[in-house]
Order: C-alpha cells, then sequence, then structure tokens
C-alpha cells in the first residue's frame, strides 16, 4: 500500500489534466473551475477510493478517473455551499471563495461543470474499459453525491437553520451532507477492485462511521480551531443557528461521541480479508486533526 501522502500528489497532478481531457472549455468557465480544484484541500475522498482499489487488488490508473470525479463532486458542494444563499463564506482552503473572484454567476456554473465534468469523466472511462465494474462504481458515487445523498443532507442543513436540533436531525445531516461521499470512495474503490457485496458493505460501513467521526470533529474545529490552520472561517455554525453535534452535545460530549465512531469504523474493518492498517491508522488520526 502506497502512504496517504502518495494517494493524495496522484490525485494533485491528475485533477486538472483530467478535466482538460474532456475538451476546450470556455476560458472563464475553465478558470473558475480550476480556480478551486487546484486549492488544495485534504483530498481525503479521492484517496480513500484509490487505496480502497489497491487494497483489493484493483489497478490504479483504472481508478483513477473515478478518484478524480469524486474530488469534482466535493469541489462543486464546497463553491455551492459558500454562496451567499447558503453558508455565505468568503474564505475556503485559505483563499477567497470562488463567488469572491469570478462572482455568483460564474461560481455557479463552475460548481455545475465540475458536477457535470465528473459525470463525463467517469461515463467514458466505463465506456473504454466495458467494465460492470465501473459502471457499478459510477453508480455509487452518483447516487451518493445526488438527492438521496448528499444533496439531502444539505437540504436538511439549509433548512433546519434556526431550529432546536435533535440528535435525529442532526445525525441525518451528518450522514448525508459528509459521510455519503465518504462511503462512495470506499464502494467505488472495491468495486473497480471487483470486490464482493459483503466486502463493499464493511466499506462503507467503516466509512460511514468514518463519516460522522469527521463531522464531529468539524463541528468542534467551528468552535475550537484556528482560521489560519483550518483555511476557513470559524464560527459559522452557531453564527447562522446551524444544528450541529457540538449544539445537541458540547464539546466534550462530541468529542466523545466522535471516538466512540472512530472505533466502530475501525471495527467495521474486521471481516475484510486484507491488511486494513491503512485505513485504520486514517481513522484513528481524525480526533487529533486541527483543520
Amino acid at each position: 500500500m502506497r502512504t496517504f501522502d502518495e494517494y493524495r500528489q496522484i490525485t494533485e497532478e491528475a485533477l486538472i489534466p483530467m478535466l482538460s481531457s474532456l475538451g476546450n472549455i470556455p476560458s472563464p468557465l475553465f478558470d473558475a473551475m480550476s480556480y478551486s480544484l487546484k486549492a488544495g484541500g485534504k483530498r481525503i475522498r479521492p484517496c480513500l477510493l484509490l487505496a480502497a482499489c489497491e487494497m483489493a487488488g484493483g489497478k490504479l490508473d483504472e481508478a483513477l478517473p473515478f478518484a478524480c470525479a469524486l474530488e469534482m463532486i466535493h469541489t462543486y458542494s464546497l463553491i455551492h455551499d459558500d454562496l451567499p444563499a447558503m453558508d455565505n463564506d468568503d474564505l475556503r482552503r485559505g483563499r477567497p471563495t470562488n463567488h469572491k473572484v469570478f462572482g455568483e454567476n460564474l461560481a455557479i456554473l463552475a460548481g455545475d461543470g465540475l458536477l457535470n465534468a465528473a459525470a463525463e469523466l467517469m461515463a467514458g472511462a466505463a465506456l473504454k474499459t466495458g467494465s460492470i465494474r465501473a459502471v457499478r462504481a459510477m453508480e455509487s458515487i452518483m447516487r451518493h453525491a445526488g438527492v438521496t445523498g448528499m444533496i439531502a443532507g444539505q437540504t436538511a442543513d439549509v433548512t433546519g437553520e434556526g431550529k432546536t436540533p435533535g440528535e435525529e436531525e442532526v445525525r441525518y445531516i451528518h450522514l448525508h451532507k459528509t459521510a455519503d461521499l465518504l462511503e462512495a470512495s470506499m464502494e467505488a474503490g472495491l468495486a473497480l477492485a471487483g470486490a464482493g457485496d459483503e466486502q463493499i458493505e464493511a466499506g462503507r460501513a467503516y466509512a460511514m462511521h468514518l463519516g460522522l467521526a469527521f463531522q464531529m470533529t468539524d463541528d468542534l474545529l467551528d468552535v475550537t480551531g484556528n482560521v489560519d490552520a483550518m483555511g476557513k472561517s470559524t464560527g459559522k455554525d452557531s453564527e447562522q443557528n446551524k444544528m450541529t453535534w457540538v449544539a445537541l452535545k458540547g464539546i466534550e460530549g462530541t468529542e466523545k461521541d466522535a471516538g466512540r465512531e472512530v472505533e466502530t469504523a475501525i471495527g467495521a474493518l474486521r471481516t475484510l480479508p486484507w491488511n486494513t492498517a491503512f485505513f485504520e491508522r486514517f481513522a484513528e488520526s481524525l480526533p487529533g486533526r486541527d483543520k
């Protein structure tokens, strides 16, 4: 297995060439899309996809278009999240948000463009290989990103502002707004390698609990984090009366619950027949992260 940094570097080097491979994108649109795509970030989702595929014996070059597509979808969601009608943020990944640089109209189109570019990349890869594994990976990614997945979580998030949070509602937001794309990473990576249904389900369970822990930690960082380290604004959740785990359980309760979700995520890996140390280490690193 490669290291996380190696997978991240592979992703970084492939993102813009993958986008450019789709053809002659109008320069204002390409500039806006690539601005956010090149802004860095943790690249967790593509790295997990690539690692899952290689762990199960798959080929990295066949998985790379899907990893880049997943990062494009994640980036589009951030562009739209930052818009004035959504979270109204000025800073993302340590840089001015897309609409602050290019205007709201191009920011919306850049997000639309990245979502469609992702679908085009995956469909092209599936057609090239003629593999049902590729079709299954694409279906998983688009489903988790779609109206029963990430977008469902975003909808609950924006319509829940100002309401008294309940555990069921906050968990729903976390499961869909955050965990769904992580589930897509594991499902798609394992599917591309030809893993069986039980193995894919174990990977999905790992990612689901990982996503809950990740978002709980994110909620904590919005209260305790440093703007310079995080590269984005803090205090936005309480300012906008967001339904968060901290609002529900407080700082100590959120820390305990995040730790419990990490343990459950690692436990889900035990049925897998491969060396899962990469994924165990990654899950263990979440509670101590500062961005």
